[in-house]
């Protein structure tokens, strides 16, 4: 009987908790993307900027990794607002997760370029290619295969960090669950509905990682 319920609780309520997943599923794809093109550069400054600019760059990078996800969402809402910048709470967790997925993707792409034989960028010089186009041609395709393992695991867990946006007002998944535990007070039964519609997305993230992996991959 109480399954019954708990299905009858969502179908009532299958709406606004569509809408936290739609809402859950954009946050985590804009802030990946996001992310991943901002670390993209943070792993370049790492790898070829100058030493002020390293330096600058590594500083941003260590305290963003550093510093708990929760604190930075709710630094990204209240403490913006204190210095006149104005975002919405949507806005705010977006900029959040984003600056977190790019601190760990530029740590991803530094050790995957340092991981490329330095021989293979003089071998591109040599032939006369650009500092770009050595990157775009050489170094990213092979850096690709080495990140997208690692890449997958910082995309699920800005999945399950985009949970954490509830305690600003952003009604993803989580505090759409919440709202409809407020009504009905089947609390271990819609979070453990939660938990599960979590599993599938970061599940298919995994398995689309894999098999993007397994098309990329050079045969042995």
């Amino acid at each position: 009987m109480e399954i019954v319920k708990t299905l009858d609780a969502i179908w009532a309520a299958r709406w606004p908790l569509v809408q936290g997943l739609g809402d859950t599923m954009l946050i985590s794809a804009v802030a990946i993307v996001l992310g991943t093109m901002l670390g993209l550069i943070v792993g370049l400054l790492l790898s070829y900027g100058n030493r002020p600019v390293r330096l600058v760059v590594r500083l941003y990078s260590d305290f963003l990794r550093g510093t708990p996800v929760f604190v930075l969402i709710l630094a990204s809402f209240y403490v913006l607002s204190v210095l006149g910048i104005q975002l919405s709470a949507f806005q705010a967790g977006v900029f959040a997760l984003t600056l977190f997925c790019s601190s760990h993707i530029g740590e991803i792409v530094l050790g995957a370029l340092k991981a490329i034989p330095k021989g293979q960028t003089e071998a591109a010089k040599s032939v006369g290619l650009t500092f770009f186009g050595t990157f775009f041609s050489v170094l990213l395709p092979q850096a690709l295969r080495m990140i997208l393992p690692t890449w997958v695991t910082t995309a699920t867990e800005i999945v399950k960090a985009s949970a954490l946006l509830s305690v600003i007002g952003v009604v993803e998944l989580l505090l759409a669950v919440q709202q409809v535990i407020s009504r009905t007070y089947l609390s271990l039964e819609l979070y453990f509905f939660a938990g599960f519609v979590f599993f599938l997305i970061n599940f298919m993230i995994e398995k689309a990682g894999r098999f993007v992996e397994r098309k990329v991959s050079l045969p042995t």
